[in-house]
C-alpha cells in the first residue's frame, strides 16, 4: 500500500520513530533527487520522493511506519567519476545512520555502480550500470531504541588499574562448553556466566571487542567463498553486526544486554572502530552506501584525477575527515555508542588517518579538537593504533594528551629481548618503566602505553614460540600475506612436536612473555586465547579464518591448564600490588636497575657489593639479563594513593646461561613470588637465604620484601 507522507525534519539523521510514524533524513550535497525505498515482508518496494531541506539534508516523514520497517535510499545525480560523482538510482543504498541492518551483500547481484568493461587491459568504471541491485543489498531497519538498563552504571576503571583483553566476539565463545549452546559465538556469549568468570579470573577489567559494526566482505573474498572474519570492512557505523546475535533481528537489544551484564561484573567495554575507510573499496568496488549518496563528500579523491581514491589505509579508500559532514558522521556514531549503547571507550584502527590533512597527521586537527572538548567523548577511554600507510605512517607518541596508544615498540623490544638480542637490554628498561620516552614529554602518564606482546594481527603467543616462519597458506594468497618479520622462534622444530625438551622451553618462554607484560608499568593488553595456549597453526594473518583456526579451544590439556593457572597468579599479583600499576613515571628514588655479575666481578666465592647498571653497562654485549628493584612507595605523589607496598625485584635473564644478581640489602629476607623456570603456580613461600640470587637461563624471577615485615 502507498504510505501517507508529509514534510519531515532535517534532524536527526537516520530513521527516528515518533508517535504517528517515522521521520527519515539523509545527507547529500550533490544529488538531484533522493528516494526513500520501503520494503514489505514479501520484498516489494515502494519509492517515496524525499524533500530537500536545510543544509543538504533530504527528509520524508512517513505515517504509520514504525519499528521493524525495512528501508533504503536511491540517489540520482551526475555519474561523472572524473569529477568525483558516482550517483546511480539503480543502486539501493544503505542508510549511513541505520541502527540495524538485515541481510548481507550478495555479490551475485549487480552491486557495482559501473558497467565492468575492459579498455585494453585496464578496467573502466566510467559507464553507469543501469541494472537494479536491490536483491543483493542489505536493508536498513527502523529500530525501537527503548531498553531497560536497570540502573546500569559504567565501571569507570582507573587507567592505572586497567587490564585490556582483546577478543573476537564469535571466536571467544564459539567452542566454549560452559556457554549455553544458543549463545556461543554471540554478544550474549561474551557476557555469559562462564565467560565473565574466566575474564575475572585472569584480572581483566576491560574487554576490547574487535569490530562489531556491520561489515561487508570485500568482493574478491566473496568471489572465492571467503569471509572477512575480523570485520575491518565497515558498512554501517551505527549498527551492531548481525553475525554476533543469537537472533539477527534482535542484534541491538542483545548488544545492550551484553554491555549491561559486563558492567554488572565491573568489566568495561571498548570497541575497536574502523572510521578510516569503508567496505566500498577503490574505484572498482561496489556502490552500497556513501559512494552512492555523495562520493565526493565522503571520500578523499586524488587531486589530479577525482576518479581515483587517496588510500592511506591499504583498503582502497580513505574517508574524507576534512569534510564537516564526514566528520559529523564519525562523531555522531561515537556519541551514539557511548550514550545509547553505554560503551566505555574506543580503539581507533589506523588512527593517524583520522587526523591527516592533505598528507601529514596534524595533532591539532579538527578530529582531535572535537573529541577533546566533547563532554561525552572526552571522558571515555581513547586508544589509538598509531600507524597507517600515509607519509610518516608510524606516529607512536604523537597523539594528544587524552589518548593512549598501542605500543609496538614495547611488543618488538620484549620479543627480541627474550630471543636473546643483547642490544635490547637498555630499551627493555624503558619499556618496563612505562615508555616515558614516547609519552612522558607532553603531560601523559604510563597508562598512555598500551603494552602488548601479541594481538589479533600476528602470531598468537603459543605460535610465537612454536614457529619461525608464518604459515598462511589457508588464506588462499600463496602465503604472501601477513608479516614476515615476527621475532619468533620454534626452539628447534617448526610447529607441533612431542619432544618434551622443546615443549618445556616453549612453555617457559610463554610464561616469560606473560610475566613481563603483567609486571610492566603501563596498561597490559592480553590477546584472547594467549592465556590458554591458543594456536592458529602458524597463521599470523587469520582474517579470513572463520573456523577452528581462529575459534578458541576451551578443552584444555595439562600444559594449557598450567598456563592458565600461571596467568591467574600473575593477575593476582598485579591486582594486589600498586607497585606494578603506578599512576606516575618511576623517579630515581623509586627504582634501581641491576646488572648480573660478570666473570671479572667475582673474587673467590664472594661477589662484590656492586651490581647496579651504570654507563657502558647499557650497551655491554656481554649482558643479556637485567634486574629492576622497585621501592615499595608508589611514587605517585597523590594523596589518594596508599604509598606502602612491598619492595620488589624483577630479574629477567634471556641468555642461555644462568645469571647471578646481587640483591639490595634489606633487614628482612627476600621472598620468591614467581619463577618462570617452573610451571608450578607461584606460592610466595620460599625465602632466600642470602642477598645473592641465581636465576636459570631464559627465565624471570619476581622477589618481594614484605611491607608487613617492616611495620
Amino acid at each position: 500500500m502507498a504510505h501517507a507522507i508529509r514534510s519531515g525534519r532535517d534532524y536527526p539523521l537516520g530513521a527516528t520513530v515518533h508517535t504517528t510514524g517515522t521521520n527519515f533524513a539523509v545527507f547529500s550535497q550533490n544529488a538531484t533527487r533522493l528516494e526513500l525505498c520501503l520494503f514489505d515482508e514479501a520484498g516489494n518496494e515502494e519509492r517515496i520522493g524525499m524533500i530537500r531541506g536545510h543544509a543538504h539534508v533530504w527528509n520524508a516523514n512517513v505515517e504509520v511506519v514504525g519499528p521493524g520497517q525495512r528501508y533504503g535510499f536511491r540517489a540520482d545525480g551526475p555519474y561523472d567519476p572524473t569529477r568525483g560523482h558516482r550517483f546511480n538510482p539503480s543502486k539501493l543504498l544503505v542508510d549511513p545512520y541505520a541502527l540495524a541492518l538485515s541481510g548481507k551483500t550478495d555479490f551475485r547481484a549487480p552491486v557495482f555502480g559501473y558497467v565492468p568493461s575492459l579498455m585494453g587491459r585496464v578496467a573502466s568504471d566510467l559507464v553507469r550500470d543501469l541494472r537494479d541491485d536491490a536483491s543483493g543489498v542489505p536493508r536498513s531497519i527502523v529500530v525501537d531504541t527503548s531498553f531497560d538498563w536497570g540502573g546500569d552504571e559504567p565501571p569507570e576503571v582507573p587507567w592505572s588499574d586497567t587490564v585490556v583483553y582483546e577478543l573476537h566476539v564469535k571466536g571467544f565463545t564459539r567452542r566454549h562448553p560452559g556457554v549455553p549452546k544458543e549463545q556461543r559465538g554471540t554478544y550474549l556469549g561474551v557476557a555469559s556466566d562462564a565467560a565473565i568468570a574466566h575474564l575475572l579470573s585472569i584480572g581483566v577489567t576491560t574487554v576490547e571487542l574487535m569490530p562489531i559494526h556491520e561489515e561487508c566482505d570485500e568482493a574478491p573474498l566473496a568471489r572465492r567463498g571467503a569471509t572477512n572474519y575480523w570485520g575491518y570492512s565497515t558498512l554501517g557505523f551505527f549498527a551492531p553486526d548481525q553475525r554476533f546475535a543469537s537472533n539477527p533481528a534482535d542484534a541491538v537489544r542483545e548488544f545492550k544486554e551484553m554491555v549491561k551484564r559486563l558492567h554488572a561484573a565491573r568489566i568495561e567495554v571498548v570497541l575497536d572502530v574502523v572510521y578510516n575507510h569503508t567496505c566500498e573499496g577503490d574505484r572498482f568496488g561496489p556502490t552500497l552506501s556513501l559512494r552512492g549518496l555523495d562520493n565526493s563528500v565522503y571520500y578523499r579523491l586524488a587531486a589530479d584525477d577525482r576518479a581515483r581514491y587517496v588510500d592511506f589505509t591499504g583498503c582502497g579508500n580513505t574517508l574524507n575527515i576534512t569534510e564537516p559532514q564526514t566528520l559529523k558522521l564519525i562523531m555522531d556514531s561515537l556519541r551514539y555508542w557511548a550514550v545509547e549503547m553505554h560503551v566505555d571507550g574506543f580503539r581507533f584502527d589506523l588512527a593517524p588517518t583520522l587526523a591527516r590533512d592533505a598528507e601529514h597527521m596534524d595533532k591539532l586537527s579538527a578530529f582531535f579538537d572535537i573529541i577533546h572538548q566533547d563532554p561525552v567523548l572526552s571522558r571515555v577511554k581513547l586508544i589509538a593504533e598509531p600507524w597507517d600507510l600515509g607519509i610518516e605512517g608510524y606516529q607512536a607518541g604523537n597523539f594528544p594528551v587524552l589518548w593512549s596508544e598501542w605500543n609496538a615498540h614495547y611488543r618488538d623490544t620484549v620479543r627480541r629481548f627474550w630471543l636473546g638480542d643483547r642490544s635490547k637490554v637498555g630499551d627493555l628498561a624503558t619499556r618496563l618503566a612505562g615508555s616515558s620516552d614516547l609519552y612522558g614529554d607532553d603531560g601523559r602518564r604510563p597508562h598512555a602505553s598500551i603494552n602488548f606482546v601479541t594481538a589479533h594481527d600476528g602470531f598468537t603467543l603459543r605460535d610465537l614460540v612454536s614457529y619461525a616462519k608464518k604459515h598462511n597458506e589457508a588464506n588462499g594468497q600463496r602465503n604472501e600475506d601477513g608479516w614476515d618479520d615476527n621475532a619468533s622462534t620454534n626452539f628447534g622444530v617448526e610447529g607441533e612436536t612431542p619432544d618434551p625438551r622443546i615443549l618445556a622451553a616453549r612453555a617457559r618462554q610463554q610464561r616469560n612473555l606473560l610475566a613481563t607484560l603483567l609486571l610492566s608499568q603501563g596498561v597490559p593488553m592480553i590477546s584472547s586465547g594467549d592465556e590458554i595456549g591458543h594456536t592458529q597453526r602458524g597463521n599470523n594473518n587469520a582474517y579470513v579464518q572463520d573456523n577452528e583456526i581462529s575459534w578458541l579451544d576451551w578443552e584444555l590439556d595439562g600444559p594449557r591448564e598450567e598456563l592458565l593457572t600461571f596467568m591467574r597468579s600473575l593477575a593476582a599479583i598485579r591486582r594486589t600490588h600498586p607497585s606494578f600499576r603506578r599512576r606516575a613515571y618511576l623517579r630515581e628514588e623509586d627504582a634501581t636497575w641491576l646488572r648480573p655479575f660478570r666473570a671479572g666481578d667475582v673474587r673467590g666465592s664472594v661477589p662484590p657489593v656492586a651490581g647496579v647498571m651504570k654507563g657502558d653497562d647499557w650497551t655491554d654485549p656481554r649482558i643479556a639479563a637485567l634486574g629492576l628493584h622497585l621501592v615499595g612507595a608508589t611514587g605517585d605523589g597523590e594523596p589518594d594513593v596508599d604509598a606502602l607496598d612491598d619492595d620488589f625485584v624483577i630479574l629477567l635473564n634471556a641468555s642461555a646461561e644462568p645469571a647471578t644478581f646481587r640483591l639490595p640489602n634489606r633487614s628482612e629476607a627476600w621472598v620468591l613470588l614467581l619463577d618462570t623456570a617452573t610451571s608450578a603456580a607461584p606460592n610466595g613461600g620460599n625465602k632466600l637465604s642470602s642477598f645473592v640470587a641465581t636465576i636459570e637461563a631464559r627465565s624471570l624471577v619476581l622477589l618481594a620484601s614484605r611491607a608487613a615485615d617492616r611495620r
